[in-house]
């Protein structure tokens, strides 16, 4: 039988219940292993339960010291019931200046009680007690959010100016720096919105006419990591040039903010779209192409449909394309020749057809390989190929027959 005999207005702050006519404090903290919430329970005594009642300060110091002791039970661990009630006279009974003195030697929870209005000043100076006469009965999880990612930064010895600041609120990361950014102008405070309108401004013009294509072989959204190193490289000059004062974190989340609106706008381009902005539109004289992958799925296009050569074949790499399947094959088996896409080498071959085999004789093919410069690369031949066949691609990059040759090349070039 359990039965509440004290809670406060915010449920999580922990209660006092009778269980079986014993009294016990209960919070939930940490999850099980299928996430579910834990429940913790230890017994207290009435002169606990009378301060509990009376003191919100000292209720919330005991439920920060307690919590480390519930994180270390973990998924499935008991509570250490003895190192909790060790805890209950030190905490609830004693002095302030005694508190201070332990909160120095034991793990707490600093977060909770600067979610419930501690002062932070205060708590850095070790003050407790007195850090804890603000506290609030109600949660502010924004505060303890923003409060440890300074800390945070200060751990990398980062101090935000105001502008900074500002900057990191306008794109959503002043708390969460891996957070994709968005802009939120009304989070920065208005005096200082024209500054970081400003800084946005120089970003955008850095940037300007750059953008970010995508990159099939990485999946269906993947975008192309070079295009985001330039476009980063470029906005970070810019700013770091008109605005000399910001920190690494201000100009670093800029340019994320510029990449991302990038790349979210190659999303959601059509993959015919893609092309044309990289400017290499239209299939050409090729009527029919069949596509395979290194697993041995096809896919046949032709002429007429309402998709381009190029599209097609870049959208079932999108889908196919893996860590165990990287070698993709256009061909025409119409004209007997074809290119073979190696994405794990940054190469390329292509199969023509010298002489049809007669008579049961196997046919004979001259095979040429060349070297690759990342998805821009890849996407010129693949659309000249599409265009004019293997013999368009003569002025399309070093072709060699030698595999030897190629190979040294390859090496060469990949620094072996």
């Amino acid at each position: 039988m359990r039965d509440i005999v004290f809670t406060r207005r915010s449920g999580w702050i922990p209660n006092v219940i009778r269980e079986d006519g014993e009294l016990k404090l209960m919070l939930g903290a940490g999850a099980d292993a299928n996430h579910e919430p834990r429940t913790f329970t230890f017994p207290v005594e009435e002169a606990h339960l009378a301060v509990i009642q009376e003191d919100l300060a000292r209720h919330l110091l005991l439920w920060s010291a307690v919590l480390p002791l519930c994180d270390a039970a973990g998924t499935r661990g008991s509570l250490d019931e003895n190192a909790a009630v060790a805890l209950l006279d030190p905490i609830l009974l004693s002095a302030p200046g005694d508190v201070d003195a332990l909160f120095r030697r034991i793990p707490w929870d600093r977060g909770r009680l600067v979610a419930h209005g501690a002062d932070i000043g205060l708590l850095e100076r070790g003050q407790v007690c007195a850090a804890l006469r603000t506290a609030t009965e109600t949660s502010d999880g924004k505060r303890a959010q923003e409060h440890h990612a300074e800390r945070r930064r200060a751990e990398r010895g980062i101090v935000l100016g105001p502008l900074d600041a500002a900057i990191l609120r306008y794109t959503g990361q002043y708390v969460h720096g891996a957070t994709l950014p968005r802009r939120t102008p009304d989070a920065v405070d208005t005096a200082l919105l024209p500054e970081v309108m400003r800084v946005i401004g120089t970003a955008e013009q850095a940037c300007a006419g750059m953008r970010i294509g995508l990159d099939p072989r990485r999946g269906k959204r993947a975008t192309d990591k070079r295009d985001w190193e330039r476009m980063t490289a470029s906005v970070d000059a810019a700013v770091r040039r008109a605005h000399p004062g910001l920190t690494d974190d201000a100009v670093r989340t800029v340019s994320f903010l510029m990449c991302s609106e990038a790349s979210e706008r190659a999303r959601s381009m059509p993959l015919e779209g893609d092309e044309e902005a990289a400017g290499v539109g239209g299939s050409g004289r090729k009527t029919a192409l069949s596509f395979t992958d290194d697993k041995g799925v096809e896919k046949k296009w032709r002429q007429g449909g309402p998709r381009t050569a190029t599209a097609e074949f870049w959208e079932f790499v999108g889908e196919r394309s893996a860590g165990d399947n990287e070698v993709f094959t256009i061909e025409d088996e119409e004209m007997g020749e074809g290119i073979q896409l190696h994405f794990y080498a940054d190469s390329i071959a292509r199969v023509t057809t010298v002489r049809q085999g007669a008579g049961g004789a196997d046919p004979e093919y001259r095979v040429e390989y060349a070297l690759v410069d990342g998805i821009g690369g890849y996407r010129k031949l693949v659309s000249t190929f599409a265009r004019g066949g293997c013999a368009a691609l003569d002025q399309q990059g070093s072709w060699m027959s030698d595999v030897a040759d190629f190979e040294r090349a390859r090496r060469r070039r990949d620094g072996k």
